[in-house]
């Protein structure tokens, strides 16, 4: 962990994060088909980059490095994680939003850490429906719902 970059990372994404959240004042409040406004999400993702960035600050300053490491990069799971994420933009509208969000979750969770499959598949799982069902049900917004082959939308 470098702690110059880390310290420097946080300013650059505290910056970041306050001009989305300002930015996103001038979205319009109200969308078709959703009480939930495009302005929404870009102002809750800027403000919680924003404290996420503040917080990485405050790490930064308060721990002292007892010695300078060198970390070997992981590609491969960059790449795993890259390409899951691109798939998962590609077939967002295809596939929708909760299978698409399922096997992303699943994928990066492999990815991060290999094994304890069943826990992966229940945490992947619930926070993929959870977020579509909040979303759509309880903040009346619109996702992509289930594939029409399945027969569920």
């Amino acid at each position: 962990m470098n702690k110059t970059f880390d310290r420097y990372a946080g300013i650059v994404f505290l910056a970041i994060g306050a001009a989305f959240a300002i930015g996103s004042r001038s979205i319009s409040t109200s969308a078709y088909g959703s009480n939930v406004g495009a302005n929404i999400f870009p102002m809750v993702l800027g403000a919680f980059l924003a404290l996420l960035s503040l917080r990485l600050i405050y790490e930064t300053f308060r721990r002292q490095q007892a010695e300078k490491q060198k970390q070997n990069l992981d590609y491969k799971r960059f790449g795993i994680i890259f390409a899951a994420a691109v798939l998962y933009a590609y077939f967002l509208e295809d596939i929708g939003f909760v299978i698409s969000t399922f096997l992303f979750l699943f994928i990066g969770f492999q990815t991060m850490q290999r094994g304890r499959i069943w826990i992966s598949l229940l945490i992947s799982a619930f926070f993929s429906y959870g977020v579509y069902f909040l979303y759509v049900n309880v903040l009346d917004g619109s996702l992509p719902g289930f594939p029409t082959w399945l027969g569920l939308s």
